[in-house]
């Protein structure tokens, strides 16, 4: 049928083919469904493959091929897909005398609805690689507006940063499905319609997507009419029995864990719930709607317990954001899944701080931007993970992949959440590049625009909370699939012991915990690790060389 396409598309010759596929698209179905047993090879061959239809079908379609050759091996399927591009319905193809009715629906492309015109179905990308759904910020077009390739249809909040969309192809959006502010939508879920032509888009107006699986209910609603009554007469019959094989069964019937507790809390058996969750699983929410339908149970169990404690307090329900819910699922994987092991040592940061404010004179004299100890301690990390590369891996069930790129993660700290900017190849630049790149990014996640390739790629993160906070130490949580996270404390003075019995000095230390996925990182090389990276601090003019 590929070339059946190219003739709809391009031949001048064939100008009632629009009114052919719209008024008559079963007739070519119909004509060549007859020979899915063999291909078609010669166009006088089609006058003689098919018996069925009316006398009027097999004109239209006689002088369709007489005017049109017909390609060696044309088969059923070639014609099933090029139908559905074209956006003609494949109901009512006909295999020999039996009349098979089937729907085929696809998400992209031109789908044939009855009634509307072909349109194009855009649903909620991908647009991270642990992406599972999105929120929708705002919408920049409306509805009835013209798009064309490369021009942002709306802000998608991933579970990373907001990132603009992209329209793929032209055409004006007919519908918006999900508005401003929809959230937790499913990767693949329809957000808008497109369609070709602008007269198709007040089609559109009422339009809802379909919900998956919709036929087989019809189908089982369609035939269960007679049964209802004797069904009704029997339950009550038949409902008392199962109780003694529910408790034999309890085990088996699924329910989440707060489902349970809430059960057990009001003792309603849940033998007698029907589950609403993922595969017939109990939810909470199954539990609130059968204390609801008890009526005056509810309200004589709860005042016993908490009500008088929890009246007494003012709160309020902040909703989670994006970044919120995916920065305590990966956390929460990360201390579940991942062996953790600390190593923590105090290094001498006088010459640093030395040489830090040597170089801030030389940035304010050529208008470059400060140097922070912070972007001191990326660039030492950077330089240590070169020289003990096993720390700069991560771990997979097959194999420990060890990265030739030394990118760091910086964490930032933002209204909205914990962001993780990343600086590509931080061994090989130099301070004032480094800071540069952090002071952007950073200013990035403060204002929520981070992109895709502002985070991603790290392998290996740098965490400080003690310049900003004053945290003496801390151990941070190893940001998978990493295998290793540096927790960087503040600078404090300390007496020190001098060369004579009476005499001693000052001098500034910095506490820094390295964080290990044991897995990865054996005991002996992070503490390599920790030796390199003191004697870059220690020693900051070999950072230079």
């Amino acid at each position: 049928m590929a070339y059946a396409s190219h003739i709809i598309n391009h031949s001048r010759k064939l100008r009632n083919v629009p009114k052919l596929t719209r008024h008559d698209h079963a007739v070519l179905v119909r004509w060549f469904s007859n020979g899915a047993q063999s291909s078609v090879c010669k166009r006088e061959d089609v006058a003689k493959i098919c018996p069925v239809g009316a006398p009027a079908e097999r004109e239209i379609v006689s002088k369709f091929v007489a005017r049109n050759p017909v390609s060696f091996g044309l088969s059923t399927n070639n014609i099933s897909r090029k139908t559905m591009r074209l956006g003609i319905p494949m109901g009512g193809v006909v295999y020999s005398t039996e009349l098979l009715c089937s729907q085929v629906l696809s998400r992209r492309g031109f789908a044939s609805d009855a009634g509307l015109p072909p349109h194009q179905e855009i649903g909620m990308p991908s647009l991270s690689p642990t992406m599972t759904e999105g929120n929708i910020a705002r919408w920049l077009k409306k509805e009835g507006d013209k798009v064309t390739p490369g021009e942002v249809l709306c802000e998608v909040e991933t579970d990373k940063a907001t990132v603009e969309m992209e329209c793929m192809e032209e055409g004006y959006l007919a519908k918006i499905i999900k508005g401003d502010g929809s959230k937790e939508i499913k990767v693949g879920e329809i957000i808008a319609i497109t369609v070709e032509e602008e007269e198709d888009v007040a089609k559109f107006k009422d339009y809802s997507p379909p919900a998956s699986g919709s036929g087989a209910p019809a189908a089982k609603d369609s035939a269960a009419p007679p049964p209802p009554p004797k069904e009704t007469v029997e339950q009550p019959v038949h409902l008392p029995e199962p109780k003694p094989t529910s408790s034999a069964s309890e085990d088996r019937i699924f329910a989440s864990p707060l489902a349970r507790k809430l059960a057990e809390d009001h003792k309603v058996p849940l033998s007698s719930i029907k589950g609403t969750g993922p595969d017939g699983h109990i939810v909470k929410a199954d539990i609130e709607d059968y204390l609801a339908s008890r009526g005056k149970e509810v309200p004589a169990l709860t005042p016993k317990t908490k009500d008088a404690k929890i009246a007494s307090l003012d709160y309020v329900d902040i909703p989670h954001s994006q970044i919120r819910k995916v920065t305590a699922s990966r956390l929460l994987f990360s201390k579940q899944t991942i062996p953790h092991y600390y190593l923590t040592v105090d290094t001498c940061v006088d010459k640093l701080m030395h040489l830090r404010s040597q170089l801030n004179s030389l940035q304010e004299a050529s208008g470059g931007k400060r140097i922070s100890v912070n972007d001191l301690v990326i660039k030492a990390a950077a330089l240590a993970l070169r020289k003990v590369p096993q720390c700069n891996s991560s771990w997979t069930d097959d194999y420990i992949r060890q990265y030739n790129n030394v990118n760091i993660n910086v964490a930032v700290q933002t209204d909205n959440g914990l962001y993780v900017p990343v600086i590509r190849d931080a061994d090989k630049k130099g301070l004032s590049s480094i800071a540069d790149e952090v002071k952007k990014v950073a200013q990035k996640a403060k204002e929520n625009s981070l992109k895709p390739e502002d985070y991603e790629g790290g392998t290996f993160t740098v965490s400080n909370l003690g310049g900003p906070f004053g945290i003496k130490q801390f151990c941070a949580i190893i940001n998978p699939p990493q295998a290793g996270i540096l927790a960087v404390g503040s600078a404090e003075k300390r007496v020190i012991p001098g060369s004579g019995p009476d005499q001693f000095n000052f001098a500034s230390y910095m506490s820094v915990t390295l964080s290990c996925d044991h897995r990865v990182i054996d005991g002996a090389i992070g503490a390599e690790w920790l030796k390199a990276f003191k004697g870059y601090i220690e020693n900051p003019e070999s950072m230079l060389l």
